[in-house]
């Protein structure tokens, strides 16, 4: 069947123009483009009345699990908002379920309208300071590159490694590299002589850039730029210098984590062109970052683009500043009519579901004694204290007078509040327990079982008593987040696949997640927070400076493990 969509101004994502010209699609492929193709050429005919055509968006960088959707519900949210394509890197499952989580995400996001492209992740677990459910070597994933849609190795997060040359690392690096394909990198901050040795070994992108500077260097040196801008780490600011020629032709938008509420509110990508406008950006730069850019990173042939023989992904804009989408093409197919998402057939979770995916805690029950800190010489001591920052996933390290006498070291007046990450998924008994500010919360607790990358249970309170009722809580429901308070439950969000996401729509995850927000904030979270995505982000021993992990305080600049005593 041949879809004529005419009268129509596209974007041209090679010479940067809007021409007004007919499109002409046959089956998934664009067949032709021009003023000569008219309605006798097809059997169905779209006047688009002037209406601009856009390439469909791919998100550069996303971990499906952060969203806490299966990537079917994840395709009914981000469709309506332009995004036909995604890279994603499973490592979130992977850290609890090893392979079967890899192929689990394969399996769920096979033949919907949503192209899923995987990388398979590097870092399982991340650093030598983490206690994953699994551990993957080069030998264990290589497997995986015989599946279509896998392209890659995904962010190399051991960038020590990688300097100081470890052997494992380096091959999962050289297996991938001699089968051709890209390595996605995470080295925040890194530069000079390690960044040389970093991006020697083959990396080819990064998206862990928190400031211009950073960025232009590693722009300058080879490497693709992803500019994130996600629920916790926003890096668009920063980086809008990188809009501007002739840095756009090496930048790719993504969005890395984000959660459904903002999805569903904000949007996906579209929210980041949006946003790049509104900064005064030009809109076709923001498009290219969008499409065709992360098409040639991750050498997507045929995509990316309105052109002949390309898949005919594409979007149909009201307004291109305001990247107002009425519908959207995939594979040739409209998948969204007037703005609502089209139905399509999704996978049967029941077929694909193993143990280990449902089933992923291995751990007793806490009492409150398992989060207390046991003094030292006197009652008061200088301890290493995490402190968030808005807006980023980088932490800074303090150094605050402690009194372990009074609440054991929290202080609310002073938003000290208690931090502890226990190991979840082999029994080992395993617990680092410590302090944070910057939460802001004053009464109750905080529970997850989304701490990246290793996925164990992270807890951030006002009490002993609620600490160890929120942990168990989440036990008890095989993962997901909480807000409890005096030994009650104020909201919560079950995700019991790996304890990482939901088989729920994203309108319903997105309205719990909403009201798990306002429980939070109505014990006094930070306003300019995520508390849930920032609490997730606390436990990542490579993202500097200061992270807590099930064995305690690490120091990710100095990349070592350091006492939470700093006297």
């Amino acid at each position: 069947m041949k879809t004529l969509l005419k009268n129509a101004k596209i974007v041209n994502v090679f010479t940067e123009t809007i021409e007004k010209k007919n499109v002409l699609i046959e089956g998934e492929k664009i067949i032709g483009i021009g003023d000569y193709y008219t309605d006798e050429d097809a059997d169905v005919i779209e006047d688009l009345e002037g209406r601009y055509l856009c390439p469909g968006f791919i998100d550069g960088h996303i971990h499906v699990e952060s969203t806490m959707m299966v990537p079917h519900s994840l395709a009914e949210s981000v469709l309506a908002h332009g995004t036909t394509g995604i890279v994603t890197d499973p490592h979130e499952i992977a850290n609890v379920c090893g392979i079967d989580g890899i192929k689990y995400m394969l399996e769920m996001s096979e033949n919907i309208p949503l192209h899923v492209y995987v990388m398979i992740p590097s870092c399982v677990p991340a650093t030598c300071f983490d206690e994953a459910g699994a551990e993957l070597f080069a030998e264990d994933i290589e497997c995986l590159y015989k599946e279509k849609r896998v392209l890659g190795l995904a962010e190399m997060m051991n960038y020590p490694g990688v300097i100081y040359n470890d052997a494992p690392t380096i091959d999962k690096i050289n297996a991938c590299l001699e089968k051709g394909k890209p390595v996605d990198g995470h080295a925040p901050l890194l530069s000079g002589k390690d960044l040389d040795k970093y991006i020697s070994a083959g990396i080819n992108s990064d998206h862990e850039c928190s400031n211009a500077d950073e960025a232009l260097e590693k722009l300058s040196k080879g490497q693709w730029i992803m500019i994130r801008e996600g629920s916790a780490a926003k890096n668009l600011e920063k980086l809008l210098p990188l809009f501007e020629a002739p840095f756009y032709q090496r930048c790719v938008l993504a969005t890395d984590d984000r959660n459904p509420a903002d999805i569903l509110e904000e949007g996906h990508i579209d929210h980041i062109i949006r946003l790049a406008i509104k900064n005064g950006k030009d809109a076709i730069h923001a498009i290219k970052m969008a499409t065709i850019n992360p098409a040639l990173c991750f050498g997507l042939k045929n995509m990316g683009a309105i052109a002949c023989g390309y898949k005919a992904d594409i979007l149909v804009l009201d307004d291109i500043e305001k990247i107002a989408i009425k519908d959207v093409y995939s594979n040739g197919r409209k998948v969204v009519d007037n703005g609502k998402v089209c139905d399509f057939e999704k996978p049967k979770a029941e077929d694909i579901i193993t143990g280990s995916v449902m089933n992923s805690f291995h751990m007793p029950d806490l009492g409150s004694e398992d989060f207390l800190i046991e003094k030292k010489d006197s009652s008061v001591a200088k301890c290493r204290v995490i402190e968030v920052i808005p807006g980023e996933i980088l932490t800074n390290e303090l150094i605050c007078e402690i009194d372990l006498d009074k609440n054991n070291g929290i202080d609310i007046e002073k938003d000290i509040l208690k931090i502890a990450v226990i190991e979840r998924h082999k029994n080992t008994g395993h617990k680092g327990v410590g302090y944070i500010k910057g939460i802001g919360l004053r009464s109750g607790a905080l529970a997850g079982s989304v701490s990246h990358d290793s996925h164990n249970l992270i807890v951030i309170g006002t009490n002993e008593d609620d600490m160890a009722f929120a942990a168990n809580h989440i036990k008890k429901i095989g993962g997901g987040l909480a807000v409890v308070e005096n030994g009650k439950v104020l909201s919560e969000v079950r995700l019991p696949v790996a304890g990482l996401m939901s088989t729920e729509s994203a309108a319903k995850i997105a309205e719990a997640n909403g009201t798990l927000r306002e429980k939070a904030k109505e014990l006094g979270v930070n306003e300019e927070i995520e508390p849930f995505m920032n609490m997730a982000f606390v436990s990542l021993p490579v993202i500097p400076v200061l992270k807590m992990t099930t064995q305690g305080l690490v120091n990710v600049s100095e990349f070592k493990r350091v006492d939470l005593f700093a006297d």
